[in-house]
């Protein structure tokens, strides 16, 4: 049976034990969206300051919304717009300070004002993106940015 216990310490100690839950939470499961709903789940309860936590998966065309937690979702995002789509379509992570000033942020909760998006890859085709939302301007760091990589690239390994 699975616990989560509560993130003590640094941020660095924090995301060491974040990553620690979650590699128990994926030990021998590779399903997609089992792994992908409890590993939003898990971080969306974990750490502070978030308002949506979860993935989009590619389906060839366009990220469409898979599991997540928070408010209702924008269900489709096309590759050229968003926060979303500008990682999955550079490869790289996107950390924004402040989402109003991304001039095609797509706003699906309004009350957003930072964001981070890790693309997701696996042996070099697009799998989707790992979306996390804040409320609070310029939520996201470095640390967590590092972090919240480490935690992709454990659900990327995860898959079959």
């Amino acid at each position: 049976m699975f616990s989560t216990t509560s993130l003590s310490g640094g941020k660095a100690e924090q995301y060491a034990q974040l990553a620690a839950q979650a590699e128990a939470l994926l030990a021998g499961e590779s399903d997609r969206i089992a792994n992908a709903a409890n590993l939003s789940a898990l971080v969306y309860h974990a750490l502070p300051a978030l308002n949506w936590v979860g993935f989009y998966f590619f389906d060839g065309t366009e990220l469409v919304v898979g599991p997540f937690q928070g408010l209702p979702a924008c269900v489709r995002i096309p590759l050229d717009r968003g926060v979303c789509g500008a990682a999955a379509r550079s490869g790289q992570t996107q950390r924004v300070d402040d989402v109003h000033a991304v001039p095609d942020h797509i706003a699906c909760d309004a009350a957003s004002r930072s964001e981070l998006v890790v693309p997701l890859f696996r042996d070099g085709a697009l799998v989707g993106v790992f979306d996390l939302d804040s409320p609070d301007p310029a939520r996201f760091d470095v640390e967590d940015q590092e972090g919240l990589e480490e935690i992709a690239r454990m659900y990327v390994q995860s898959l079959p």
